[in-house]
């Protein structure tokens, strides 16, 4: 058993925009970023997985032409509520502090927390990890989090700092001795992330 992560590429919106389930397109840079993810997935993969986001869907159908793509709604981003596609500056403090403080559990107003988030992603992974054979997963930052807080046991509040996972980053997880170990094959910097306020 093999599963790849894959992480969608740069996504086309302006820096220092909250988004989640927002179905954001790509950037021009797209072909290219494929290009790279392509070397290092292996040629017999049998079952794709997908975020149905569309800059998670438009790289599985790229990269996978051949396969019929298996959308998973658990797979989606964090669900961003009344935050999605405002800046993170323009967040009242009053509002964005509490979660800033403890984004694991306390929730987006009309959205997720990151526990609602591991705990749909959790379950889904634990159903794909079932197949046999090499299976993919396209799908997003906080989604390949959660799945190797998962693994290793990872507290999410530390998942940050222990997954750096650039836009169209593949890891590779692998069944060894009845614990599943993962390995990094691509993290390539293409563009710089804000996922919060500037002033933080």
């Amino acid at each position: 058993m093999e599963i790849y992560l894959v992480r969608h590429t740069a996504p086309d919106v302006a820096k220092g925009i909250c988004y989640g389930q927002a179905d954001i397109d790509v950037t021009e840079t797209f072909l290219a970023e494929a290009a790279i993810i392509k070397k290092h997935l292996p040629e017999n993969i049998g079952t794709v997985y997908s975020s149905p986001l569309k800059r998670c869907r438009k790289l599985a159908e790229h990269l996978f032409a051949e396969h019929t793509i298996q959308l998973h709604n658990d797979l989606k981003e964090i669900n961003c509520g009344q935050w999605e596609l405002k800046a993170w500056d323009d967040i009242p403090k009053a509002i964005i502090d509490p979660w800033m403080k403890d984004f694991v559990t306390v929730r987006i107003p009309d959205g997720e927390s990151y526990e609602d988030l591991y705990h749909r992603v959790k379950n889904a992974f634990l159903h794909i990890h079932q197949k046999v054979g090499s299976v993919v997963i396209v799908a997003h930052g906080g989604v390949l989090r959660s799945i190797l807080s998962y693994i290793t046991n990872t507290p999410l509040k530390d998942s940050f700092s222990a997954f750096t996972l650039h836009y169209g980053c593949v890891i590779k997880i692998s069944s060894v001795e009845g614990t599943l170990q993962h390995e990094v094959l691509s993290n390539i910097v293409h563009e710089k992330e804000t996922h919060k306020p500037s002033n933080l």
